[in-house]
């Protein structure tokens, strides 16, 4: 992952995720990845995900499980 081309990525949290702190991550995106890193630790390490494996992910939240 290129380092200097995710510190300008626009970062954001869930709107659920309090001002408080606690356990938050934050997730930003450009044309061929979805990053994600801890909030608490912004210029700590972070993940890569391609856009496809990222859009499957969140899709598969939303679906119901037995």
């Amino acid at each position: 992952m290129n380092t200097e081309q995710s510190t300008q990525l626009n970062w954001f949290k869930s709107s659920y995720s309090g001002d408080e702190g606690g356990e938050c991550v934050e997730v930003a995106a450009d044309a061929t990845a979805t990053y994600i890193r801890d909030s608490k630790e912004r210029g700590g390490p972070r993940l890569a995900f391609a856009r496809s494996a990222w859009s499957g992910f969140v899709a598969d939240l939303g679906r119901d499980r037995i």
